[in-house]
Order: C-alpha cells, then structure tokens, then sequence
C-alpha cells in the first residue's frame, strides 16, 4: 500500500472540488496561517519577558560588550 502525503491528499480533494467554493477554502487555509502566526508572535512575547530578566544581568552585558 502507497501512502499518501497529506499535502498530496489536499490537493487531490482540491482538484475535485467545485470552483465556486476554492475562494472559501482559500480564505480559510489563510485563516489558519493567520492562527498559527499570531500563535508564533504571542509565545516569542510571552518569552520575551521571562528572558529579559537574563538579558538584564551586568555578566551578560560584560559577555557581550566587545562584540
């Protein structure tokens, strides 16, 4: 049995899908890069702050200083 990638399965469906509908599949899959990216951006912010307690430290500055 030949498996499939899931990409290769979603371009399948799409191939059979109707026209009139590709503009809602369309916006929904942006939908989702929309979710993931804001996921993405909110867990680099909510790091920011647990690490700037680090980033703050004068060794780190001292580490830093001839770069």
């Amino acid at each position: 049995m030949i498996k499939i990638s899931k990409i290769d399965q979603i371009i399948k469906e799409l191939n059979n899908f109707p026209e009139r509908l590709l503009d809602e599949v369309l916006d929904y899959v942006k939908y989702l890069k929309g979710k993931i990216n804001r996921s993405i951006m909110e867990t680099m912010m909510l790091s920011e702050s647990s690490l700037k307690k680090d980033w703050s430290r004068p060794e780190e500055d001292e580490a830093w200083q001839n770069l």
